[in-house]
C-alpha cells in the first residue's frame, strides 16, 4: 500500500512505527515542517521524508492526516486539487466532522475518520473508524490496516467523541492504573522495576483473559474471589474508596471537556 501520513507528530510517528514494523507499506511517506523531529525514519527502505505535502499526496493512494486541527483546513485547501478517485482519505483529527471535511473537498471522496491510540506504535491500538457514504466503499481496508496495527471497530461518527475518551485518552487512563498498582507493590516490599514488571504483565493477562475467553470481567473475577478471601477484601475496600465511580467520573468529565471545546470551535 502506498501510504502518506501529512504531519508526523506524536500520532503519526506512533502510525509510522506500526506501519513499519508490519511490513504494512509498499511506500511511506512522511510530512513534517521540520524533518529533524522525523530523523528517526531516516535509511528504512521505501520510507520517504519530505516537508512537502504535495509531493506526498500524488505519491501515495492512502492519505493519513494527522495534524493539528488548526491546520488540517488549509492543508486541505492547498491539496484538494491533486485529489484522484484513487485516494483514501483518513483523517485522525478530533473534532473535525466529515461534513466539513466535504465542504472543502466534495461528498465524491473516500473519507474516513480514525481515532487510534498511541498503542498503535507497538501494534495493540484500539482504533474506531467512520466514514461518508463513499468511505463505506473503503471501509474495510481502513479496517485491515488499523487490524495489522491492532484492533478496529466502525462506529457511527456521532460515537466518534465518546470513542476519543474511552481509547484515546484511555490510554493514559490505564497508564494511571498500572502506576498506582506498581506503586502499591513497591509498598508491598517489591522493587521498582519488579514492581512495575508484575503491574504490566498482570494488567495484560488480565485484558487477554477477556479478549480470548469472550467472558464479563464479573465472570473472570469471580474465578479468583472466594469467600472472606483476600482478593473479594481487596475489591470492597477500592470500591468504598470509589475506585469504579472514580474511574467513569473522570471518563465522563473528559467527554464533556472534549464537547465544551467542540461548541467553542462551532
Amino acid at each position: 500500500m502506498k501510504i502518506a501520513i501529512i504531519g508526523t507528530g506524536n500520532l503519526g510517528k506512533s502510525i509510522a512505527k506500526g506501519l513499519i514494523t508490519n511490513n504494512a507499506i509498499t511506500s511511506l511517506y512522511l510530512t513534517k515542517r521540520n524533518l529533524d523531529g522525523i530523523s528517526e525514519f531516516e535509511g528504512y527502505k521505501n520510507v520517504f521524508l519530505t516537508t512537502d505535502n504535495k509531493e506526498a499526496v500524488q505519491n501515495s493512494d492512502i492519505l493519513i492526516f494527522a495534524v493539528q486541527p488548526a491546520y488540517f483546513e488549509g492543508i486541505l485547501e492547498n491539496t484538494k486539487h491533486l485529489l484522484t478517485e484513487k485516494h483514501i482519505i483518513i483523517s485522525t483529527i478530533t473534532g473535525f466532522l466529515i461534513p466539513k471535511i466535504e465542504a472543502i473537498i466534495g461528498t465524491d471522496k473516500f473519507i474516513i475518520r480514525a481515532m487510534p491510540n498511541t498503542a498503535i506504535a507497538v501494534g495493540k491500538s484500539m482504533t474506531c473508524l467512520c466514514s461518508n457514504e463513499q468511505g463505506k466503499k473503503r471501509i474495510q481496508l481502513a479496517e485491515a490496516i488499523f487490524n495489522r496495527l491492532g484492533h478496529s471497530l466502525s462506529i457511527p461518527e456521532s460515537q466518534m467523541q465518546a470513542a476519543t475518551v474511552v481509547c484515546a485518552s484511555g490510554i493514559a487512563f490505564w497508564m494511571r492504573l498500572i502506576r498506582a498498582t506498581t506503586q502499591a507493590a513497591i509498598q508491598l516490599g517489591f522493587d521498582a522495576r519488579e514492581a512495575q514488571e508484575l503491574a504490566m504483565f498482570t494488567s495484560e493477562g488480565a485484558a487477554n483473559l477477556l479478549i480470548t475467553n469472550g467472558n464479563h470481567p464479573e465472570e473472570e473475577i469471580d474465578r479468583v474471589t472466594t469467600p472472606q478471601g483476600c482478593t473479594i477484601t481487596g475489591l470492597n475496600e477500592m470500591e468504598h474508596k470509589g475506585l469504579s465511580s472514580s474511574l467513569i467520573q473522570g471518563m465522563v468529565a473528559s467527554f464533556n471537556k472534549i464537547n465544551n471545546i467542540k461548541k467553542e470551535q462551532i
